[in-house]
């Protein structure tokens, strides 16, 4: 138990002087200071010396003695304290000391963080301040809320462990807020950012590609290298343009960087009828493209990717409804062609259907428009 050491006397009385000492030859008074009794009382409130300026005395000679025991009410019950030194008290919230917004505390029991306060002293805000002026501080702090993906720019002013007072800063620097922004991304993940389709797009081809300068570890360990230029004047995540971020990962690959790409895994297919198609990398069968069948016709030999790797074919009638999948363009030309080409003359007259697709012009019109190009030549 700690006791109220450093005070004098007739303050640790509450202001009333001490009892004279016994006549000589007098018997000891009994344990616990005369009365009846078995022992000392339990310990309580500081007495107040009826108020006034003795009790602001006894609050004053406390605060004064255990500095880092001021503590400031944390609930409306009175039953949770904050510490100045940062200890958390607990206190009896039938106890009178319970509606004090403040308490100088001279005596608890226990050590832990919820020691119990067995006496203590009201105190008010202003005397806490006047007495502590020169160990207040004022912190600014901005941080990230993962969240909203916004910056929070906050001051506030702190008596060692206790918040005295706070509210938003508007005088948050710019580089404070791209600092704060950047540390979200770096804590919280790259998935908090606005990719467009293209970007995404560019880092799955990177995947399959094997560049590691698209991957999420990499982008995270250079975040300061290419994040920073899309973030200026931004306090959200959200307002970042996505193009920008495009951009930044197409510099960050570098000329080079980016012909090795198109290299090992090009973005588009160019069909022989001259449309031009998205290639999916992260589709289950690999590579794949989807393409009306009649834009590859001329075409004897399959498509690769990167050399080696054959593209994944989703074949499709004029009206976009699947026909065939295929690794093996040529094989289908020679083996199921013939079978799909008699459905298709069917449901489709109005397109070519040729024996020999191998041999045929690629197209995307019908027999007509076909012709009607061919006369105007």
């Amino acid at each position: 138990m700690e006791g109220l050491s450093g005070c004098a006397s007739r303050r640790a009385t509450g202001g009333r002087p001490p009892p004279p000492p016994p006549p000589p030859g007098a018997p000891p008074p009994p344990p616990g200071g005369g009365g009846g009794g078995g022992g000392p009382p339990p310990p309580g409130p500081l007495p107040r010396a009826g108020g006034g300026a003795q009790g602001e005395e006894v609050a004053l000679c406390v605060a004064l003695a255990f500095p880092d025991r001021v503590a400031r009410r944390r609930d409306g019950s009175g039953e949770t304290w904050a510490s100045v030194g940062g200890r958390g008290f607990k206190l009896d919230p039938t106890s009178p000391l319970a509606r004090a917004d403040w308490l100088a505390v001279a005596e608890t029991q226990g050590m832990a963080a919820g020691a119990r306060i067995l006496s203590a002293a009201p105190i008010d805000a202003a005397t806490v301040e006047s007495l502590f002026a020169d160990r207040i501080e004022t912190r600014r702090t901005v941080s990230f809320d993962p969240a909203t993906g916004r910056i929070e720019a906050l001051r506030e002013r702190r008596l060692g462990a206790v918040r005295l007072s706070g509210g938003s800063d508007s005088g948050a620097t710019p580089a404070e807020i791209e600092s704060a922004l950047l540390e979200g991304v770096r804590t919280h993940g790259l998935h908090l950012l606005p990719w467009s389709a293209t970007a995404q797009a560019l880092r799955t081809r990177g995947a399959y590609a094997g560049i590691a300068a698209l991957t999420d570890e990499a982008l995270i360990a250079t975040l300061d290298d290419w994040l920073p230029a899309a973030l200026e004047g931004k306090r959200r995540l959200d307002a970042v343009s996505p193009e920008s971020l495009t951009q930044a990962l197409q510099n960050l690959l570098g000329w080079d960087g980016q012909k090795t790409l198109d290299r090992l895994a090009p973005a588009r297919f160019e069909t022989p009828a001259g449309s031009s198609h998205a290639i999916d990398y992260a589709a289950e069968a690999g590579p794949t493209v989807e393409v009306r069948v009649q834009a590859l016709f001329g075409l004897a030999e399959h498509p690769m990717i990167g050399g080696n790797v054959p593209l994944v074919l989703s074949l499709t009638s004029p009206a976009g409804r699947p026909i065939q999948t295929t690794r093996d363009l040529p094989g289908f030309w020679k083996g199921s062609w013939a079978a799909v080409a008699k459905e298709m003359r069917g449901r489709y007259p109005r397109h070519p259907w040729p024996e020999d697709p191998a041999a045929a012009s690629a197209t995307l019109r019908t027999k007509n428009a076909d012709a009607r190009a061919r006369g105007a030549r």
